[in-house]
């Protein structure tokens, strides 16, 4: 018998890990999209390789949980040069060789000269042992004093645009969970293919002030409000990320609820960090159940977060560094 999704949600919060339609191992597939103008479709869920894949202590066991990912229908693997100082996408790496031809693989780069992010691609290349990507992301924007070091002559965004033309890559993007201010102006300047940003329900109504972001329900100015609407109006592939937070939201509202509302935005995928098994099977189910959620329910839910939860998050996200 299938559970219902009150009993998966109850299974799994008591540690059951198991849910009868994915125990049998089969891969089903999940509900995709497309990634925007690069015509590359993609799982709805991808599979965050930062610091929640980091928390797999034993190598063996962070390969057996991405490849339950993989086998349970998700497409889409997201990492970072940077990552455990290259461990993620060595991880990552020692999959390629069977699974690279069903994978779309992203990474970033944390450089911010020319030279610097040419060797870093070379590096992250070798480390993922594949001779491509499909996505080339600029990592973590910080605000308009990093954007003007990453377009400067011998800046990073030139080695991403080398990178395309030389098909090393078939798309560039940036990411930012801080600053939605200057990810709209990169995104307006720049011939970018894709973007990630932080879009949840906590960080739907905040705006840009001194010595960071603030939280001022009612007030438009957070990433949906500014960088969304370019990426859109540019048929970006957008990907959101820190859809619960970091954990700093749960509890303020129910998990399926926090990624159905992420799900629910303009977006091609939510990028998610999953670093225990049940969670992987629990957001893989959620994922098949999406419905979306209207602009009331969202608006409404992200209502019900208490202010001080939100300050606390954008706090948390000012000083935030990826693993």
């Amino acid at each position: 018998m299938e559970l219902s999704r009150r009993q998966f949600i109850q299974a799994t919060a008591v540690g059951t890990t198991l849910v009868p339609a994915l125990a049998a191992g089969a891969a089903e597939k999940l509900p995709t999209r497309v990634l925007g103008r690069t015509g590359i479709e993609v799982s709805i869920l991808g599979f965050g390789s930062g610091s929640r894949f980091l928390m797999y202590a034993e190598e063996d066991k962070a390969l057996e949980a991405l490849t339950r990912a993989l086998d349970l229908g998700i497409t889409y693997i997201d990492t970072a040069h940077s990552y455990g100082n290259g461990k993620s996408e060595e991880r990552i790496g020692k999959l390629m060789p069977e699974r690279r031809k069903q994978i779309t693989l992203a990474t970033k780069l944390s450089a911010r000269k020319f030279d610097d992010a040419k060797r870093q691609i070379d590096l992250s290349l070798k480390r993922l042992q594949t001779d491509h990507l499909d996505v080339l992301h600029i990592h973590a924007l910080a605000g308009p004093e990093d954007l003007a070091e990453i377009e400067k002559p011998d800046g990073v965004l030139k080695a991403l645009y080398q990178a395309r033309e030389q098909k090393i890559t078939r798309a560039i993007g940036i990411t930012c969970h801080a600053s939605p201010t200057a990810l709209k102006s990169a995104l307006e300047r720049h011939d970018f293919d894709c973007t990630q940003m932080a879009l949840n329900a906590a960080m739907a109504h905040m705006v840009d002030g001194r010595g960071g972001m603030k939280a001022t329900p009612m007030v438009h100015g957070g990433f949906e409000e500014l960088a969304l609407p370019v990426a859109v109006q540019k048929k970006m592939g957008i990907i959101a990320m820190k859809v619960f937070g970091q954990e700093q939201i749960i509890g303020s509202a129910p998990i399926d609820k926090l990624l159905t509302y992420s799900l629910s935005l303009p977006v091609s995928l939510a990028s998610v960090g999953m670093p225990k098994r049940e969670f992987i099977e629990r957001n893989i189910e959620l994922a098949r159940e999406f419905k979306p959620m209207n602009e009331t329910d969202r608006r409404n839910l992200s209502h019900t977060i208490a202010t001080e939860r939100k300050v606390s998050l954008l706090e948390f996200f000012r000083d935030h560094e990826d693993a």
